[in-house]
């Protein structure tokens, strides 16, 4: 790849291991190298924070915030990264000033493993402007699909087939096969699963097919409505547990609620009450940090805690990838509810007693990259 001296990421930590390893306790020889396998689309986030209301057509508005940050599938990567988790990224990166931003963001500022990505000469970068106003975003995206690789990943695995992990990360296209995922839960792989809307209004569950393959579903109350012809989330999460051993429908302020359809378990978390910045990306930190709890063979309403506490976390701040937590943020946020609950602990002290077991007594790394107004500064001479 070449290197642009003007071009470089946010301060931000090297790219070196977490000092906390939620999967420490279950680690063992002979595990795969890699925690997470995700693929999908890199975008160059440009966020506008502090509008009072949406644009109006015809009349120019002002934002009080800006930042720039990696988007799309680098949300994920980054949440996961910021977790502990060994993440490899597969993604197609333009070969221009964006792109070489996103992946120098996400290798030397994230840890994240590029190795199953490219760079695609003479192709520009996709780019995504958010706006963020009454706790909501509208987004505008523009690119243009990448042209298909020579070959399939680094010709060392099965064509179409990932690296062996411990989880691999799909989000499912309502009629479009994902031939990858049969494989990697035949090589052990633990499949995650959320969807994108139906814009053909069908809504049909045929166009699930690939739950046959996953762990877990993550859909919304409204996408999991639809597919399940229902019209209460709870009652469509049971439907899904159907279908795939786990489901997990987010509900937005109201929190989340789990089903597990193998031992019929359920667990339903209320969210954190926050104010919101800006909530790009928070999907896919919920996700994450139920990726993270999962893995780490976790109590269901743990997990559910734990990623509605890191969804809440990371819409204080704005930008897609670089808003997620990492441990400082969370262990942080502990301290002050064990502070504020000390005398007569409540509700959150204990929801998040867990915490007790995952974090050190003192945890104080690096602090995290966040997104920034602009890319490009040129180094001064």
């Amino acid at each position: 790849m070449s290197s642009r001296r003007d071009v470089h990421p946010p301060a931000g930590p090297a790219a070196v291991p977490p000092a906390l390893d939620p999967l420490a306790e279950v680690r063992a020889d002979g595990d795969p190298r890699t925690d997470v396998y995700l693929t999908g689309t890199v975008f160059l986030d440009i966020i506008f924070t502090g509008l009072d209301s949406a644009p109006v057509r015809g009349t120019e508005s002002w934002a009080r915030g800006m930042g720039s940050s990696p988007g799309g599938v680098a949300n994920m990567a980054t949440a996961l990264a910021r977790l502990g988790l060994r993440t490899s990224l597969a993604a197609a990166f333009g070969d221009d000033m964006y792109g070489e931003y996103c992946w120098e963001a996400l290798e030397q500022g994230e840890g994240i493993d590029l190795a199953l990505s490219r760079t695609v000469p003479g192709w520009h970068s996709p780019v995504t402007v958010s706006m963020a106003y009454e706790g909501e975003r509208t987004m505008v995206s523009h690119g243009h699909e990448a042209p298909p690789p020579d070959f399939a990943f680094d010709g060392k695995h099965a064509p179409g087939c990932p690296p062996p992990s411990r989880a691999c990360i799909a989000s499912l296209v309502p009629g479009r096969r994902e031939g990858w995922l049969g494989c990697a839960a035949s090589r052990g792989s633990r499949i995650f699963a959320d969807v994108g809307w139906d814009d053909s209004g069908r809504w049909d569950p045929a166009d699930l097919a690939d739950l046959e393959h996953c762990e877990a579903f993550l859909p919304n109350a409204e996408e999991a409505m639809r597919y399940t012809r229902t019209d209460c989330p709870r009652a469509a999460a049971h439907k899904l547990a159907d279908l795939v051993p786990l489901a997990v429908v987010t509900l937005g302020a109201e929190g989340a609620y789990a089903v597990d359809g193998r031992s019929g378990e359920s667990a339903e978390v209320p969210a954190i009450a926050v104010e919101a910045l800006d909530p790009t990306g928070a999907g896919d930190v919920f996700v994450a940090g139920f990726v993270t709890g999962t893995l780490a063979d976790w109590p269901l309403a743990d997990r559910l805690a734990f990623a509605g506490l890191s969804a809440a976390l990371s819409v204080q701040e704005f930008g897609g990838s670089l808003s997620a937590p990492g441990w400082a943020e969370i262990a942080a946020w502990w301290q002050q509810v064990r502070a504020y609950e000390a005398g007569a602990p409540g509700v959150l002290r204990r929801q998040y007693a867990f915490l007790d077991q995952v974090l050190p007594a003192a945890y104080r790394p690096a602090p995290l990259a966040r997104a920034v107004p602009t890319i490009g500064f040129r180094r001064p001479a």
